[in-house]
């Protein structure tokens, strides 16, 4: 996808530019109204059962208001990335979207998202402010409502750190002394492994050691994957891999599965959602496994990373952004819509305060030996770092499983792999004509 060169100074900077004026859609004819109503939306989306929340919506307040939405299944990823994009070249894009956080400067940069901030910026006190920075790219302006998170939490077999006498650890450096100890008590089975098949974990914990990947000054990206905070998690797990401590292959595979089903892999570092992971993946160890706070660099904090998540945007091809920006803030912040997207499409909402109570008042099934679940989750996402995303998080993505599955497979240095992501990620910047600074 040709991404296009823009002023990036801020996102407000961005949006004030003629790059993101809003063209009329094809669905409806006129100019934008004035008001929230009447309209008839079209809404891109992948999760499950968001037809039926936007019916919700369809039979109470947006009948009220005169604002019908009809949601489209799309598929997720960068499919819909690159669909959305050749839409809005066009003119033919929906009025709203479901787009992934890492997602929403690519959509920025070529001009498919229009700044809902005075419709919605008041909801910003109802999301943390780590997920919200994500929503805004760290500016004034809001490309998105926030919808769901994946803040990261240690997954751990309880029934086997008790076999073993295993501490759960609170710092990385206890990480690093759970692992080896494991390793001395019982060869044949390890703490967790190191996968390079999913770049989401790895940013996220990057996230957490407060790496902020892609910045903007003046009219320039700049790219930091390869900064210190990075290089210290780089560093880290290429070192246990290195001498051992821990595994060195890829998640979701059959062998990873019965890894954790047999008890091979008494850990994991992953998001919320893990329960839905570890329900295919280890049915056999149901009620054995335990949540806990990811390990923490400095002792006594609480900071996470985010692995996985998306937002609701509004499009500058709709004619109806008022109404659009309307409805994402009720889907994403309204009681009756938390509710409803959390028992019909199954996700973590990033509205905290439907984190815990109604449909999530109960754990997982799962997890129905940790009760406190979800009210535990809730704790840990408050510390949510911001995240710092560009508009070519899938080259970065890319380079990452190339370099990483070498360095893990070998055992080889961890900060060459690095080096070689950074190196490819701002190539790609600037043949695709960013201006790069140093």
């Amino acid at each position: 996808m040709k991404y296009r060169t823009v002023a990036v100074t801020t996102a407000a900077t961005l949006a004030a530019t003629a790059l993101l004026t809003g063209c009329g859609s094809s669905d409806d004819g006129g100019e934008e109204q004035a008001a929230a109503g009447p309209a008839s939306l079209t809404y891109w989306a992948w999760a499950p059962g968001l037809d039926k929340v936007a019916d919700l919506w369809n039979r109470g307040p947006g009948k009220e208001a005169g604002i019908t939405v009809t949601v489209k299944k799309q598929a997720s990823g960068d499919d819909l990335v690159t669909k959305i994009i050749t839409a809005a070249k066009a003119h033919k894009a929906p009025d709203l979207v479901q787009a992934e956080y890492q997602a929403l400067p690519t959509l920025v940069s070529n001009d498919v998202l229009a700044d809902i901030s005075e419709e919605a910026g008041d909801a910003k006190s109802r999301f943390a402010d780590g997920i919200w920075q994500q929503a805004t790219l760290g500016s004034d302006a809001l490309y998105a409502v926030p919808q769901d998170s994946g803040p990261l939490m240690f997954y751990y077999r309880q029934d086997l750190f008790e076999q073993y006498g295993l501490t759960v650890p609170a710092t990385w450096d206890e990480f690093a002394e759970t692992a080896r100890a494991l390793k001395k008590k019982a060869p044949d089975k390890d703490l967790t492994t190191f996968s390079s098949n999913d770049s989401g974990l790895f940013a996220g914990l990057a996230q957490q050691a407060g790496a902020q990947w892609w910045t903007t000054g003046g009219d320039k990206w700049k790219v930091a994957i390869d900064d210190p905070a990075t290089r210290k998690v780089a560093d880290f797990w290429g070192g246990l891999v290195k001498e051992g401590a821990i595994d060195n292959q890829p998640m979701y595979t059959p062998a990873w599965n019965k890894a954790l089903n047999t008890g091979k892999q008494v850990a994991w570092v992953s998001a919320v959602w893990a329960p839905g992971t570890l329900t295919t993946a280890a049915p056999e160890t149901k009620g054995k496994w335990a949540m806990a706070p990811l390990p923490q660099w400095t002792a006594g904090e609480n900071v996470t990373g985010s692995w996985g998540g998306s937002s609701t945007a509004v499009t500058n091809d709709s004619r109806n952004k008022k109404a659009a920006a309307t409805f994402a803030k009720w889907l994403n912040t309204d009681p009756a819509a938390l509710a409803a997207l959390v028992k019909e499409g199954g996700i973590y909402p990033a509205a905290t305060a439907a984190q815990t109570g109604g449909a999530l008042s109960q754990a997982p099934d799962y997890f129905s030996n940790q009760p406190d679940f979800y009210a535990q989750a809730a704790k840990i996402a408050q510390g949510t770092a911001p995240a710092a995303w560009g508009p070519n998080v899938n080259v970065a993505y890319t380079a990452f499983k190339d370099n990483f599955a070498k360095a893990a497979k070998e055992k080889s240095d961890f900060g060459a792999a690095l080096t070689a992501m950074q190196d490819a990620t701002v190539t790609d910047l600037e043949k695709q004509g960013f201006g790069v600074s140093e």
